[in-house]
């Protein structure tokens, strides 16, 4: 579904008209100065305006006899936490759901794609092989595209994350009280989200990125978010409907975040349980370059037009349309 608000195409002269013939003291001699002080060709010219309404776009869709969640799980270079995330996230129930999981592994050189297709016969996992490794955010993009659930949840494969989290994140989902929750880890405390033991250096200075960039994201998007950059992104895929997506590193999740807030959503913030690991543990954001991209898509995406109703014309080509993947070579499934 897209909510958008009611336009009109309205001339000046048409206000100036319309507050003639609906007096309101002191809007409608203002109004008459003002539009009096204008040339001819200002006050004829057509402007599109906000009107009082809103504007309602769905389209039909089956409900199912039990709704199912996409758990979506990019994958590179984490053999010594794949196995056992495979096994939790497998292991997982949500009352009310089937969960389906989407595996994008981006062919790793430390033996975690041999780890993957051991799940590959699965019935509840989707294998996909990428040839290269493009970054996470095309992981996720290729994992979207390919998922099936009424519901979607992205999934690291590390361990850093709690799955006992995914209640609780679901819940408003299921109750049809919100459609986009994130995880605010440890409260959505920044000096909090990240402390390694012996590197007090790195840290800080990993939470005061964090503490900037949250701020930023704030800032520029009219928002009071504490964790926007949470692994943790929970939302109905009827959200990603009209959207499409471009960033493959890191910067994924601004855009993603950002092209949501932009649509309409508005996130619910939910703790949740979160032990950050070093660089030495596998940590793979770069310290420098990373940040220079996220700092191109926040800026990118304030001054860009996010129309969803752009592809809506666009006819259906099965599950995967308008999620994010045009432009790019179909993801081979094993």
């Amino acid at each position: 579904m897209i909510v958008q608000p009611g336009w009109k195409i309205l001339t000046l002269d048409y206000v100036a008209q319309h507050f003639d013939r609906f007096p309101v003291p002191v809007v409608t001699p203002l109004v008459n100065f003002f539009t009096g002080l204008l040339p001819e060709g200002m006050r004829k010219k057509y402007r599109r305006v906000v009107a009082s309404g809103m504007m309602v776009f769905a389209r039909k869709t089956v409900v199912r006899e039990q709704r199912k969640l996409s758990v979506v799980i990019p994958a590179f270079n984490e053999a010594a936490t794949f196995e056992p995330l495979m096994e939790a996230v497998l292991r997982k129930e949500v009352p009310g759901l089937e969960i389906e999981v989407v595996v994008v592994e981006s062919n790793s050189t430390d033996g975690t794609r041999e780890l993957a297709q051991k799940f590959q016969d699965h019935p509840r996992v989707q294998l996909i092989l990428e040839d290269q490794p493009r970054g996470k955010g095309h992981a996720v993009r290729t994992g979207l595209a390919r998922s099936r659930g009424d519901f979607i949840l992205i999934q690291d494969a590390d361990l850093e994350y709690d799955l006992e989290d995914y209640d609780a994140l679901l819940e408003p989902l299921i109750a049809g009280r919100a459609a986009f929750t994130l995880g605010a880890r440890h409260g959505g405390s920044a000096w909090k989200m990240r402390q390694f033991t012996g590197q007090p250096l790195l840290s800080t200075a990993l939470n005061a990125g964090h503490w900037f960039f949250t701020t930023l994201v704030n800032v520029l998007f009219l928002q009071r978010l504490k964790d926007p950059f949470t692994m943790f992104k929970v939302f109905r895929r009827d959200c990603l409907y009209g959207l499409r997506f471009e960033c493959n590193r890191f910067d994924f999740d601004f855009e993603l975040l950002i092209k949501l807030l932009r649509k309409g959503y508005q996130p619910i913030e939910l703790p949740v349980n979160y032990r950050s690991r070093s660089f030495k543990e596998g940590k793979k954001v770069s310290m420098f370059g990373d940040p220079i991209s996220w700092l191109k898509a926040c800026f990118k995406l304030r001054f860009t037009r996010v129309d969803p109703m752009a592809e809506i014309a666009v006819p259906a080509q099965g599950p995967a349309r308008n999620l994010s993947t045009a432009g790019q070579p179909a993801p081979a499934k094993a």
